[in-house]
């Protein structure tokens, strides 16, 4: 039996809609709890579908905290930027500015600009820092944030940030597999046939892809039906969303 909750829905926007109820679900219990909800989120066109139905949540947005997962080294508003995204998708949620907190990717110096930004996150999350949700995706190649196969990045244990080697045409900045296996509570969304072969993989906890070296307790993967039509489950009857593994 895996340790993974798998959900799958018939469609993408149910995906992004389910998503959305969790993480304001897990929003409300940490703030009642702890007074503070500390997320990381990932990019992607599902992720962006999530957080602009998130937005319209009820949950004390004054104690919501939001984090990048990863960026690019790239010019501040460049569509390849999460950020231009994230912020797009919650201009309307009555969060302040500064409790989104932007990956420093246009310091002159990244290493400074890392180290603020781990600086920050042990202001906001604790030291070591605690997340509550991390929200990730996953490439056809198993990588998941910027942490890509081969890449050094994935041997870091001393940081909660780092810089990755070019992947893509990009630098970028992750947080690592120590500061990601920490966190409360992970959020996965796997959408498209292309993704069926990595989710299997990734159900079946895979060490030899960078998603599969991800805990796997007090985990969530949400999926759409072309992504689990190779699970082995009988998702294709899927009309709504359904348990797979527990």
């Amino acid at each position: 039996m895996l340790s993974v909750i798998l959900r799958v829905s018939p469609d993408v926007d149910s995906l992004a809609l389910e998503a959305a109820s969790i993480i304001a679900s897990e929003a409300r219990t940490a703030i009642a709890g702890r007074g503070r909800f500390v997320i990381a989120v990932s990019g992607g066109h599902t992720p962006w579908k999530m957080l602009r139905i998130f937005a319209a949540q009820d949950v004390d947005w004054e104690a919501v905290h939001v984090f990048q997962v990863d960026e690019r080294v790239a010019p501040e508003g460049d569509p390849d930027r999460n950020l231009t995204h994230l912020q797009e998708c919650l201009a309307h949620a009555p969060i302040a500015e500064s409790n989104i907190h932007a990956m420093l990717v246009n310091a002159e110096d990244l290493s400074w600009g890392m180290a603020q930004y781990e600086m920050t996150l042990r202001e906001i999350a604790g030291n070591p820092p605690l997340l509550d949700l991390v929200h990730l995706g996953i490439g056809v190649d198993g990588h998941t944030a910027s942490l890509v196969p081969g890449d050094p990045v994935l041997n870091v244990t001393d940081q909660n940030v780092a810089l990755t080697e070019n992947y893509q045409g990009r630098t970028r900045m992750t947080l690592t597999l120590p500061i990601l296996n920490r966190s409360r509570k992970i959020l996965w969304l796997v959408t498209g046939a292309e993704k069926a072969d990595v989710l299997r993989r990734l159900c079946d906890g895979d060490p030899s892809m960078p998603a599969g070296r991800l805990k796997r307790d007090q985990a969530i993967v949400l999926a759409d039906k072309a992504a689990a039509a190779r699970l082995g489950c009988k998702v294709g009857l899927a009309t709504g969303i359904h348990n797979c593994y527990s």
